[in-house]
């Protein structure tokens, strides 16, 4: 049989301009949703490459084939049995099936199975050509794509997530031919808006970028990304200074434009008198500028635009930007002056104009309480208690500030100006701001004690407050992050590290509440939804901390509640894991584990070991170690050296391997049973002291 003939594809969506925060994520999936809609048409196709810009969404597809491939389709009618008469004559059975074949009786084959015999019709199917199948294909990837709200438009009644305008699809030098969304396919594509209003006429997907770029069109976004960043570069060095490229800034200009033109635009001097955060905060979030530092991290009077046009006039274009951006430098001005009008700490009391929580109270109250608990946490750690009442007294005054109004993502640097400003000491100061970090998923952790006592009482007290009314988060639902406060929480006792039990933490939080919340109520809810946030922290953990699920669970198991001392025990258990005699000690405790749970409780009785009673060598021997394991394994548990304890351990395995094998545990004789059960428990209390090994899994 010959082979297919195969030949490129290319599947251009033309539309108004895409949300620029999903068009990465749009055009990875339709290229994704493609590939999957040509496998399951049986399309054999070869490597597949992406393309966006804000009004397209493109795939181009090497060697495709022009048809599917022909098969051979078997259809299996009635059992044999059930097809003829005791004549050997075709029952209704057979001819119904026939007849839905479209052929006589004699023209169906029989197939052997092992529950019997089947009438069966084997038909020659011919492939369908690619060019018929395609359309459906393409609009059922269209469907597939993570749209959370799909939109109409004119008197159309398909959807997508921006009106369409155009569909080209081409097959080699071949027109595909049929509708998508509504509009019929054709070989045309659209250049830069401005700069080539006139529509392109493709001969084949070949053709695609050179004719786009030349259209002042780069389709390729990785492509116009770079050229961004190289532009954004040299223009902040041609002022003399480094560009400050976030990379959530620069993602969305690539977003924006067709054909980036980068423009350096100035400011006047005067505003630097604002603190830099206000100034970068303006030019990225609201103007999506790049700002410009010098060589020891200083804001420069200037910023990076980058244009969605090739301007005749750059002058006016970069004029125009410099006009945006001063008033709303001017603003910033304003608010900073206002704010530092009156002093930090006399702003604590207009938080009792915010509510927290409308059961909870204000965030006045919430204030308090975050105070009280971060004062007693700074006594455990060895902080300093009055600057950390203090510092918690402060930490969400500058909530009500201009500035914060105007810019909520400032929270805490704002706090720590006016802290400054207003002649508060530096711990305190940098306290306000550090006590909201961690903000994300690996974000740094507050650096001071003071800072870490405040931020692990204001999330303490949200989690047991929140638990208290009955808001536990769903899996859908988190609208108070209790998810990341817990994550939080821990990070903070267990990287610092810091010596807390959780649920002393959550007692002493409770406490902080009015009776009528009944918060104590919660505590142990609270206190297992964030041991199970462990899981999750051990799973996304850099490779130092990254753990096993078995053996998470096998230090869970024993109900800690101090998350630096189950750390500890987990990495020990991870580590033991890999010696040699892991398997064999692991196995030997779920056997442990098995007897006694069989046992009734008058045979396990006290557990104490009767010398007289040991009969055999092998029982002899273990409890010969185990009586020097417990001369020397409590003092490295009382140390937390889980390490050396598992490595003591581990040289059970031998004489705990000779005792399963020689030694009947369940023995006949009362005496002796009792016994050898009391050697299991004292084995299992040694382990127990680090985990319960019986749950690791055969590595």
């Amino acid at each position: 049989m010959s082979s297919i003939p195969v030949a490129d594809l290319l599947v251009e969506i033309g539309t108004e301009e895409l949300p620029p925060s999903a068009l990465a994520g749009l055009s990875e999936a339709f290229c994704d949703m493609l590939l999957k809609q040509l496998d399951e048409a049986r399309l054999g196709h070869g490597e597949a490459r992406a393309f966006a810009s804000p009004r397209r969404l493109a795939v181009m597809i090497e060697a495709v084939a022009t048809a599917q491939p022909d098969e051979q389709v078997t259809r299996r009618g009635p059992a044999v049995k059930a097809a003829f008469d005791a004549q050997g004559a075709a029952t209704k059975a057979a001819l119904g099936f026939a007849q839905s074949c479209g052929v006589e009786v004699e023209a169906l084959e029989r197939e052997e199975a092992p529950k019997g015999a089947w009438l069966c019709y084997r038909q020659q199917v011919t492939g369908e050509l690619a060019a018929a199948l395609l359309p459906g294909s393409i609009e059922q990837a269209l469907a597939a794509l993570p749209i959370p709200k799909r939109m109409r438009w004119g008197d159309r009644s398909v959807e997508f997530v921006r009106p369409v305008h155009w569909v080209c699809v081409l097959l080699g030098e071949t027109l595909v031919p049929g509708q998508v969304l509504g509009l019929a396919i054709d070989r045309l594509t659209q250049g830069h808006r401005f700069h080539h209003p006139e529509a392109i006429n493709l001969a084949a997907p070949g053709d695609y970028l050179a004719a786009l770029r030349a259209a002042r069109v780069e389709p390729d976004s990785k492509t116009r990304r770079h050229s961004i960043r190289k532009q954004v570069e040299a223009l902040a060095a041609e002022a003399g200074g480094e560009a400050m490229i976030d990379d959530s800034v620069l993602d969305e200009v690539t977003a924006l434009c067709e054909w980036p033109v980068a423009l350096l635009g100035r400011f006047e001097a005067d505003f630097l008198e604002v603190p830099p955060e206000v100034l970068i905060e303006t030019m990225q979030a609201n103007q999506k500028y790049f700002p410009v530092l010098d060589g020891e991290g200083r804001l420069l009077p200037c910023f990076i635009t980058v244009s969605n046009i090739e301007s005749r006039e750059p002058e006016q274009v970069r004029a125009g930007n410099e006009r945006v951006i001063r008033p709303r430098f001017a603003d910033a001005k304003f608010f900073w002056e206002q704010d530092l009008k009156t002093p930090l700490a006399e702003r604590v009391a207009a938080l009792q104009g915010i509510v927290f929580q409308h059961q909870l109270g204000t965030l006045l109250e919430k204030t308090e309480r975050v105070a009280a608990l971060a004062a007693w946490i700074a006594g455990e750690i060895g902080a300093d208690v009055d600057a950390t009442r203090r510092g918690a007294r402060l930490a969400k005054a500058d909530l009500v500030t201009l500035m914060v109004g105007e810019f909520g993502s400032l929270q805490g640097v704002m706090g720590r100006y006016y802290a400054q400003r207003a002649g508060e000491p530096t711990a305190i100061a940098e306290a306000i701001e550090q006590h909201y970090w961690p903000k994300h998923a690996g974000d740094r952790l507050p650096q001071t004690d003071l800072a870490r006592a405040i931020a692990i009482a204001d999330r303490i007290d949200t989690l047991v407050g929140i638990f208290a009314i009955g808001q536990r988060p769903t899996g859908v639902k988190d609208p108070y992050g209790l998810r990341r406060a817990a994550i939080a929480v821990l990070r903070l006792l267990i990287e610092t590290p810091l010596a807390l039990d959780l649920r002393a933490l959550l007692e002493r939080a409770a406490a902080g509440y009015p009776a009528s919340i009944n918060a104590a109520s919660g505590i142990d809810e609270v206190l297992q939804y964030s041991i199970d946030r462990l899981k999750r922290y051990y799973a996304d953990a850099d490779s130092e901390r990254l753990a096993d699920q078995d053996v998470i669970a096998a230090v869970l198991a024993l109900g800690l509640t101090q998350p630096v001392d189950i750390d500890r025990r987990i990495h020990a258990v991870q580590g033991f894991r890999r010696r040699p005699e892991a398997a064999a000690l692991a196995a030997a405790n779920k056997r442990t584990r098995n007897l006694l749970r069989k046992a009734s409780p008058e045979e396990l009785g006290e557990q104490r070991i009767d010398p007289t009673r040991l009969r055999d060598e092998a029982e002899r021997a273990l409890v010969t170690a185990i009586d020097a394991m417990m001369e020397r394994v409590p003092a490295l548990l009382a140390q937390q050296d889980y390490d050396s304890a598992l490595s003591e351990l581990a040289g059970l395995r031998q004489g705990l391997d000779e005792f399963f094998e020689q030694v009947m545990v369940m023995a006949e004789e009362p005496e002796l049973r009792a016994n050898r059960l009391a050697i299991l428990q004292r084995l299992e209390t040694l382990f127990l002291g680090v985990a319960d090994i019986s749950l690791l899994q055969a590595s």
